[in-house]
């Protein structure tokens, strides 16, 4: 005899493996005290870059001098510079840049390219052989070498690094995200989405979007590390941030005093170093939680 369930108890059923779901995704993502350690660390940068005006113990363009080089004390935790600036607050007001950097070009790079491979994905035909072959086209170039170039053509400046890693990050959304559409469009639910008379653009942004979008969060979280990585290279070749603390300018400035003072190009390095690894590897985390068939080898 068939039972009839009342709404009341389908949304609590609803609810409660809503509930089951983000329990067992909190359960695979900090499964690991690795995570939980980098993840403090992407933590307390984003505190850092927001805070550096008031946590830099000096101005960190405040040149002086009579105390160049001078190795790390109680006045200057980590030393100082070759024109006397305090190493700690520079690093710490760099950690701005550095984010500031990585959000707006991965945020940037993200949004455009989700949104072509999804009109690729979804229309097909002459639309995904376009947005394909321009997508190739710009893959075919080496990272650094297409950043050096626009970085030539813009010149110096925060916005060139931002331009220059906007171009390089979004094909690889764009993959990503039609390779997904591509696994999903032919799902019942799409089918049926077409059948009532749902138009495309609803169809895409209300039923494939939201099932496709795991693997650009995964993306989304690696490329920050990656794009920062890439604004210190080209702050550490010359063409990047100018005026502004940089991790990768002081990694530069720093090299010509190894003897006298390794800590200028040490400090700096070791913070791109861990902030690169630790995005990396909560990305890495987030792709077992967000899929079901890693969590079981996640721990």
């Amino acid at each position: 005899m068939n039972t009839i369930t009342s709404p009341k108890a389908q949304l609590d059923r609803t609810v409660v493996v809503q509930r089951n779901e983000f329990k067992r995704f909190l359960a695979v993502f900090l499964g690991r005290k690795v995570v939980i350690f980098f993840g403090l660390i992407i933590l307390g940068m984003v505190v850092m870059a927001i805070f550096a005006p008031w946590l830099a113990p000096h101005d960190p363009y405040k040149t002086d001098l009579s105390k160049t080089l001078q190795p790390p004390s109680k006045e200057h935790l980590l030393g100082t510079d070759s024109l006397g600036r305090d190493l700690l607050s520079r690093i710490i007001c760099g950690s701005r840049i550095s984010l500031k950097v990585g959000l707006i070009s991965v945020s940037g790079a993200a949004f455009i390219g989700v949104l072509l491979g999804l009109i690729a994905g979804y229309m097909g035909r002459i639309v995904d052989t376009i947005i394909s072959r321009i997508t190739d086209a710009v893959i075919a170039f080496p990272g650094i070498i297409l950043a050096l170039a626009i970085g030539a053509v813009l010149g110096e400046g925060m916005w060139s690094v931002i331009v220059a890693l906007w171009i390089g990050l979004v094909p690889t959304y764009v993959r990503v995200m039609r390779g997904q559409v591509l696994a999903v469009k032919e799902s019942e639910y799409i089918n049926a989405a077409i059948v009532i008379g749902a138009s495309q653009a609803r169809i895409m942004m209300k039923h494939l979007l939201p099932n496709c979008i795991s693997p650009i969060i995964v993306l989304f979280t690696m490329n920050l590390g990656v794009a920062i990585l890439a604004e210190a290279s080209l702050s550490y070749l010359g063409i990047g941030v100018t005026g502004e603390p940089s991790w990768g300018a002081m990694v530069n400035m720093g090299q010509s005093y190894l003897v006298q003072n390794p800590m200028l190009s040490f400090a700096p390095g070791a913070c791109v170093l861990l902030v690169v690894l630790a995005f990396n590897m909560v990305g890495d985390a987030l792709r077992d939680a967000l899929d079901p068939r890693l969590r079981g080898s996640s721990r």
